[in-house]
């Protein structure tokens, strides 16, 4: 079936369905992985895009089995289920082959509702959002309605838990997850650290509970409807000491918290070959990353300092306290999908536990 892709700003790109036929909208990004799409379909910092996958040829190793691990943690994705709401190719695979492989990358779309878009002209299109920034676009199909204009707002609630949910329950070190749409890799990051994790929702009050650490995770969307993780976090890190670490949208949060501003990046972080600098060092990393915001760098100031920055965009990338062991980075390093050079930024926060 031939479908259409209509950006805000009217350009139109044509193409062939497959997966589940819908029309949808959503916010256009890209991404320049080369692998790991059921990871970035399953990220819950995913939840609205319409995905543009750079990387010609997707769908040639198809969806490996998703299932609850020892610890009721979802294995080969980040979450038990799709959250983008499309995924754009220039040639999806018919044929897949891979050991562990259960379905085709199709298959699994249908079921978990998630349109998609082949024969697209991906170069031009990722090349049109580097230009014009990334937007808001729709998919439509021959013989259907337009769907409903996409809005942005507060999605946190839609990929947080709903209920506190505690992991390797009675370990010497407890720390307090804030669930703004985590991961599961970041979850397993810490229990191998054989720590006690407690997973909370995004709005809940930890104020009164003991423990020895706490973590904030990513999530989607844009930081600036966040204000109740806000407030509760700027109230705990006014009155305590125990050490803070905010990861991807944590992160600004945490900046947020911090008396920092954040704005919209032109086309967003979406990648897995982002390279980033530790201030005052020639040491670089490689890291993945899946955001469309960043802390302003002329907001970080007084107590709190740059702790990294992108050498693509000068953006930046990391922050930290310099009285307090309160430290963020926008990021990530806990995913089987990608490196793990950067895993020393958890090494150090639980270090100061």
């Amino acid at each position: 079936m031939t479908v259409s892709l209509i950006l805000a700003d009217g350009t139109c790109f044509k193409g062939e369905s497959f997966g589940f036929q819908q029309p949808v909208s959503g916010e256009l990004v890209f991404n320049t992985a080369m692998t790991g799409y059921p990871e970035l379909l399953t990220d819950p910092a995913s939840r609205g895009q319409l995905l543009v996958m750079t990387y010609p040829v997707i769908g040639n190793y198809g969806i490996q089995p998703i299932e609850s691990d020892e610890f009721g943690l979802p294995t080969n994705a980040e979450s038990f289920h799709a959250q983008a709401r499309a995924l754009i190719v220039s040639d999806y695979s018919d044929f897949y082959s891979h050991w562990n492989a259960k379905e085709s990358l199709e298959d699994w779309m249908k079921r978990e509702k998630v349109a998609g878009i082949c024969g697209v002209d991906t170069r031009e299109l990722t090349k049109h959002i580097r230009q014009h920034g990334s937007m808001t676009a729709k998919i439509m199909l021959e013989g259907k309605n337009k769907p409903e204009e996409y809005s942005y707002t507060n999605m946190l609630p839609e990929v947080s838990c709903k209920e506190p949910v505690t992991y390797n329950e009675g370990a010497s070190k407890k720390v307090v997850l804030v669930d703004c749409g985590v991961k599961a890799g970041m979850i397993r990051c810490l229990l191998n650290e054989d720590l006690e994790v407690v997973r909370v929702p995004w709005n809940y009050d930890y104020s009164k509970m003991k423990f020895d650490g706490l973590v904030i995770s990513d999530g989607p969307g844009n930081p600036s409807y966040c204000s109740e993780v806000v407030t509760k976090l700027q109230k705990f890190m006014a009155k305590s000491d125990t050490p803070v670490l905010g990861v991807g949208m944590g992160c600004l949060l945490l900046g947020l918290a911090g008396g920092m501003d954040t704005y919209r990046l032109k086309f967003g972080h979406h990648t897995h070959n982002q390279p980033v600098r530790l201030e005052g060092t020639d040491r670089c990393f490689i890291t993945t990353q899946n955001h469309n915001y960043a802390i302003r760098e002329e907001s970080v100031v007084g107590q709190w300092k740059v702790y990294l920055k992108n050498l693509n965009d000068g953006s930046v990338e990391g922050i930290y306290n310099t009285r307090k062991p309160f430290v963020g980075v926008m990021f990530h390093s806990e995913s089987d999908s990608i490196p793990t050079d950067t895993e020393f930024i958890y090494s150090d926060f639980i270090s100061k536990l």
